[in-house]
């Protein structure tokens, strides 16, 4: 084999290397926030998840469903950190206020963070909050259902997005 070959292959799988190095270095949502993690939050056993990450045509998710083993709690967590051709995530923020409309802006969380909350009309505890939060170049949605509270469910979901934060 020619040296050329032997300087080429080294490049490709150096390339390969960081590549693989680059997609490991993402954060990836079910090893940081856990099963165990997601049952202390929602207060109840839960299911095995089915996690999902990777590199899309506009920048890298990840993304985790947990749900009670006893219908009606569930915690939904979805990371987006954008492509250079995606929207921005505060640009994102907008849109999803604008979708929604009434959403509650809630300080202290990220570089800017809104919440939407529906449902429990019916007096059960089937209340769902979302919460959108922008943090540098990543974009969080954390749902929380199953909470009669808003305060209650609105620090849990916090809480998961400061255990994320941590990652990034």
């Amino acid at each position: 084999m020619s040296i050329h070959k032997i300087i080429g292959l080294f490049f490709l799988a150096g390339g390969l290397t960081s590549s693989l190095l680059a997609a490991e270095n993402r954060p990836d949502v079910a090893r940081i926030i856990t099963k165990s993690d997601a049952a202390d939050i929602l207060g109840e056993t839960v299911k095995d998840p089915s996690p999902r990450s990777g590199e899309g045509a506009d920048g890298y998710y990840s993304k985790c469903n947990y749900y009670s083993l006893r219908r009606g709690r569930s915690l939904v967590i979805r990371l987006q950190l954008p492509g250079p051709n995606a929207i921005a995530p505060d640009k994102e923020l907008q849109l999803v206020a604008q979708a929604n409309g009434s959403m509650e802006n809630v300080p202290g969380v990220g570089d800017a963070a809104q919440m939407f909350t529906a449902g429990g009309e019916s007096g059960f505890a089937s209340r769902v909050l979302m919460l959108y939060v922008v943090k540098g170049n990543a974009f969080l949605t954390i749902g929380v259902s199953g909470f009669a509270n808003d305060a209650i469910a609105l620090e849990k979901a916090k809480t998961v997005a400061q255990k994320l934060f941590e990652h990034l």
